[in-house]
């Protein structure tokens, strides 16, 4: 059994597929595996996995027939994953020398917790870097807790490829990934919430690639509104873990927040569709408002 499982579900990106893949084959630390999932992708991502499985025994390939988008796409590669960790890398990011090696030795020596959080930095098209704005919450323990004990944790950029998480703890906790866009809000906040035991890596071990275009959450559509239903899939699982009702109060600041953040972006939304987001926004504000909560001036309806 491989320590980590590093899922790498593909899609139109060949330009950076190779890259990607170097970068984790090329690890001092070899106790891996790689589960890579061509989500049916029309360039030539899916015959370059093929070339890399064929020189590398570590690395594994499954062949979608159809296009069923990245969340849906971690999920098919879930099922081969045999490590003690599990490791979403999307293939158009790259792991830093000495990453996973980094990694095994904390979580050696935090005794295997749920999670591992990690720190990364943007690498831009033009060449520059920036590191993690708050990367000195990572650096104020090195005790592991529970999102309780140091909610702010959850003020890092909750998204599933700055972690690994244990996988017997997520086959227990039955966490999947739902189709549409901003598919890591209901896995990040629910496994957050839900893990016993946290710890962190005070270590860039991640390059978070700004491409110039090709981003998707970067397009102007009408799947941003999917956004709602994502929280609504996380306010479903605190409805069912009466234990984890303190975070509603949170989980509903961060969806206003976060709502609002994707109205204020000149590229996310269709100009004619922005008064009926906003609308839909300011109703799950309403429906899902905690006793006392005060509804930010922005969110106001007549």
């Amino acid at each position: 059994m491989p320590r980590f499982s590093v899922i790498v579900p593909c899609f139109k990106v060949q330009g950076f597929l190779r890259e990607c893949l170097d970068s984790v084959l090329d690890q001092s630390f070899r106790d891996i595996e790689v589960v890579a999932v061509d989500d049916c992708s029309p360039d030539g991502c899916g015959a370059i996995l093929d070339e890399y499985a064929a020189l590398d025994e570590r690395v594994r390939v499954l062949h979608l027939e159809e296009n069923v988008g990245l969340g849906r796409a971690r999920n098919a590669g879930l099922p081969l994953a045999t490590g003690d960790y599990l490791f979403f890398l999307d293939s158009d990011d790259t792991l830093t020398p000495g990453a996973l090696r980094a990694m095994a030795d904390r979580l050696a020596e935090a005794e295997d917790p749920d999670v591992l959080v990690f720190d990364y930095a943007r690498t831009y098209w033009w060449g520059g870097t920036r590191r993690n704005v708050l990367a000195q919450v990572l650096a104020e323990t090195d005790r592991t807790f529970t999102a309780a004990e140091r909610p702010e944790i959850l003020d890092l950029l909750m998204v599933v490829w700055n972690k690994v998480y244990r996988r017997d703890f997520v086959e227990r906790e039955g966490f999947t990934f739902p189709p549409g866009y901003y598919e890591d809000t209901p896995w990040t906040f629910p496994v957050m919430f839900a893990a016993g035991r946290i710890a962190t890596l005070d270590r860039i071990c991640l390059n978070y690639r700004q491409r110039r275009q090709g981003n998707i959450l970067s397009t102007t559509s009408r799947k941003h509104f999917d956004v709602h239903a994502q929280y609504e899939r996380v306010f479903a699982f605190l409805d069912a873990r009466p234990e984890l009702a303190r975070w509603r109060p949170f989980l509903h600041a961060k969806m206003g927040e976060h709502c609002l953040d994707i109205l204020s972006k000149p590229d996310r939304l269709p100009p004619s569709d922005k008064a009926e987001f906003f609308r839909r926004t300011a109703e799950m504000f309403r429906r899902y408002r905690p006793e006392g909560a005060e509804t930010p001036a922005e969110l106001r309806v007549l």
